[in-house]
């Protein structure tokens, strides 16, 4: 199977348009936003982009609920825009992934008002209904009462998410169809399409949303390790430099069904949290109250996490990637409870492991996490990481010149980052994010192949020192200082570092929230 090349050297940065830079005064992200900061994306030393949806939607769910696939959504953009985009990116090197979202449709989509029609019709087996409206099984979200059409609808999430039609891989019930059934075929081959429509107008890849979840009743995942093989064989064949992303966060599964990276986060496995945690700084797990690995109090066992990372690594070599971001749109953000000396140890961290890197927009600055925000889109708990980047000092901070309100408030602190006073300071986050972004893009041995070995891993201690290639790197993510023996022969000198350590006839020592990369000589 082909694998892009470009996804060797690749550091990622998420976008979400809405928020993060308004180019038209009307209070809300857009595309023409992204092409005026790609010279700043670049300069940080990101040369790929992640877009959360951008698609027309009615934005019950931020897009997530899509009303059309071909179509940018007008508070974006247009098409051209997108085309503009892409073309910008590409100048500068930059590759650009959408967004897409398979799984469900919003119920304002075409397809969907077709399909709950009365009257038979092509799109009326596109989604999963029942076939009576009293016909109400358990272990379903189920819609009922809301067309003429005699049965329930399900939906992935939301009530306004009404689930597509890829077949049950086993069939409990009459209304659930086989995957092979046509009505799950064309669905299938209608998306495919979409991803055509944006690939040859110069998009580079997708993000797969729920990509485990398409085929249901499916314990084994195989008919949904069929489906990804399907469609990486149409991109293998007719877009070869390509890429898939998969949100399945089981690198196993994911690369063995055709996808050439999988998101390492915080569900389906415990390594992530292992580290980083995501909705509390204090523990992995609260029923065995095991505390993250990077918190300044230590107490953090450093096995959960790779014990885990190296045996996926080791599955999907020379296959895929796995993954690793400071956060996203779906989580708390890590600046949540963390000082910027523990961020810069943190994203200098994930800049140097095998997997590859991915920021989310306002990461680089420490962007706060916002506390206490109404709802918006379907945020819920999420909508505090979803606020506008701070660009300056000035107006909106920066990210508007709007007069009214904004998709979200900025934040009010006059002590908030921004862009502008991070950048003035040589020992700022986003100088740290540079510097190891840099670094990563310079070494070969520092991107993403499959050369990390364990020098010291030991569990419930610090530091954590592991080997790429020529390099030796330590990691000391507590406020108290570590040290450890280690087989370290040869002469090496510091390369980078967060902090100070200090590496002599293999006895290493380093202050608290410390992280260096030594170079053998």
């Amino acid at each position: 199977m082909n694998m892009p090349a470009w996804l060797k050297e690749a550091i990622f940065y998420e976008i979400y348009p809405q928020s993060f830079y308004d180019s038209n005064g009307d209070g809300i992200g857009d595309l023409p936003g992204i092409v005026e900061k790609l010279d700043y994306i670049k300069d940080l030393g990101f040369n790929a982009l992640w877009i959360n949806p951008c698609f027309d939607s009615p934005f019950m769910d931020a897009g997530y609920d899509v009303k059309d696939y071909y179509k940018i959504a007008p508070r974006y953009g247009t098409n051209d825009d997108a085309r503009v985009l892409f073309e910008e990116a590409h100048k500068r090197g930059i590759r650009v992934l959408l967004d897409l979202v398979p799984g469900h449709t919003s119920d304002k989509h075409k397809w969907f008002r077709a399909s709950r029609r009365p009257d038979r019709n092509k799109y009326s087996d596109r989604y999963i209904w029942t076939n009576d409206v009293f016909d109400y099984p358990e272990g379903f979200r189920l819609q009922s009462g809301l067309s003429d059409r005699n049965g329930n609808y399900v939906v992935n999430f939301f009530s306004s998410q009404p689930a597509l039609n890829y077949g049950f891989e086993r069939q409990d019930y009459p209304w659930q169809l086989p995957p092979d059934h046509p009505a799950c075929v064309a669905t299938l081959e209608e998306m495919k399409s979409v991803m055509r429509f944006w690939l040859d107008m110069g998009c580079d890849g997708f993000r797969v949303d729920m990509a485990y979840s398409l085929v249901k009743n499916d314990d084994n995942r195989t008919g949904i390790k069929r489906l990804w093989q399907n469609v990486r064989a149409m991109l293998d064949k007719e877009y070869p430099d390509a890429a898939i992303l998969s949100e399945w966060s089981y690198a196993k599964d994911a690369i063995d069904a055709g996808f050439h990276l999988d998101f390492y986060i915080h569900f389906r496995s415990k390594g992530y949290n292992a580290l980083f945690q995501t909705d509390s700084y204090d523990y992995v797990d609260r029923g065995e109250e095991v505390k993250c690995f990077f918190n300044r109090e230590g107490g953090g066992n450093i096995r959960a996490f790779t014990d885990e990372f190296m045996e996926n690594l080791a599955y999907i070599s020379g296959r895929g990637h796995m993954c690793m971001p400071t956060g996203n749109h779906d989580m708390i953000r890590y600046s949540h409870r963390r000082t910027q000396e523990e961020m810069k140890v943190a994203s200098a961290f994930i800049m140097l492991m095998p997997s590859i890197p991915f920021v989310y927009y306002g990461d680089e600055i420490g962007l706060p996490y916002m506390e206490g925000l109404t709802s918006k889109e379907g945020g819920f708990f999420r909508t505090g990481s979803r606020t506008p980047m701070q660009w300056n000092g000035g107006k909106n901070r920066g990210f508007s010149q709007a007069n009214g309100a904004l998709y979200l408030p900025v934040d009010p602190s006059p002590k908030s980052p921004d862009v502008e006073s991070r950048q003035a300071d040589a020992n700022s986050l986003l100088n740290t994010v540079r510097k190891f972004a840099h670094l990563r893009a310079a070494e070969e041995e520092l991107q993403a192949v499959d050369n990390l070995d364990l020098v010291y891993a030991e569990e419930g201690e610090y530091p954590f020192v592991f080997r790429r290639g020529k390099f030796l790197i330590a990691v000391n993510p507590r406020s108290e200082g570590a040290s450890a023996q280690i087989a370290a022969k040869g002469n090496y000198r510091l390369r980078e570092s967060v902090g100070t350590a200090h590496l002599e006839n293999g006895e290493l020592t380093m202050d608290g929230l410390s992280l260096a990369v030594f170079e053998e000589v």
